[in-house]
């Protein structure tokens, strides 16, 4: 009972930790000036959305509040991780290089997409503590964070295709590292765009959404028959 109550004071902790970082890119980010105003408020905009599906279109219940949208599979797993590396890890280290290598318009395409995710990040683990929110409200975060960073991401790929692309990348100019660099930028833009597509319109909607709507209302249905 008691290793129990120390790996659940550790979980909690580790929780704790991660909310903080978050909170803290989200306060960097915010500060830095690299984020347009629009994305911004998106965050505010998202969770007063949110909160009116919660409160009117599906409310929860007793039994509901305890269903959560789980992710099971090792395919669903699999995108899990290769969300947190190809939308997570690599942008920001994409990002910090960007500072370390004084390429600000490196630092500009990519910050607003770590933005928007952290955001994203913050509001799911919040939203799986708290029991005032049913199944088909909480699969609507990440629907709602894709989508947008989809935008997102598709201008950083028009900037590293159609604008950067023009330049040439072999002059005089240019050591190796630097060529390397800027393919570095164009493919992680392309698999981000990529990713977050495949993400969307092959697993959040057609699988996640309605497996949360079908949990969702099979509670309410037992309980109208209770």
């Amino acid at each position: 009972m008691a290793r129990s109550l120390v790996d659940d004071s550790t979980m909690i902790g580790s929780l704790r930790m991660i909310e903080l970082q978050l909170v803290g890119f989200i306060m960097v980010f915010s500060a830095s000036g690299l984020v347009s105003l629009f994305d911004l408020i998106f965050p505010a905009f998202a969770s007063t959305y949110l909160l009116l599906l919660s409160l009117f279109a599906f409310p929860t219940s007793s039994s509901s509040s305890a269903v959560a949208v789980e992710i099971n599979g090792s395919l669903l797993r699999l995108n899990a991780m290769l969300g947190t590396t190809v939308g997570l890890l690599l942008p920001l280290a994409y990002v910090l290089g960007g500072f370390a290598k004084g390429d600000e318009h490196a630092v500009r395409l990519a910050t607003p997409h770590l933005f928007l995710l952290s955001v994203q990040i913050l509001t799911e683990k919040i939203i799986a503590g708290v029991s005032t929110f049913s199944p088909p409200v909480r699969v609507m975060v990440p629907i709602l964070y894709t989508v947008r960073r989809i935008f997102v991401v598709l201008d950083w790929v028009v900037h590293v295709l159609c604008v950067d692309g023009k330049k040439p990348l072999i002059s005089a100019d240019y050591a190796f590292k630097d060529v390397a660099w800027v393919w570095f930028g164009k493919s992680l833009a392309v698999s981000n765009m990529a990713y977050l597509s495949l993400n969307l319109f092959g697993i959040l909607i057609p699988r996640q959404l309605p497996a949360a709507f079908r949990r969702y209302f099979f509670v309410e249905k037992d309980e109208k028959n209770e």
